[in-house]
């Protein structure tokens, strides 16, 4: 199993309701989508840590 880190975070309310949305359109958890526009956003693990 990966480790992960567990944290609490505050949103303004509008971004969550859109997070929540995106997240039920493409069928994952809150959790999911918000992790998976960060990786989208950062590139993969272990890239080079240029900003493009």
């Amino acid at each position: 199993m990966e480790d992960e880190k567990r944290i609490s975070l505050r949103l303004p309310t509008e971004l969550h309701a859109r997070l929540a949305e995106k997240a039920r359109t493409d069928r994952r958890s809150l959790n999911s989508e918000i992790v998976h526009l960060l990786e989208a956003a950062l590139g993969p693990v272990g890239g080079d840590g240029q900003s493009p």
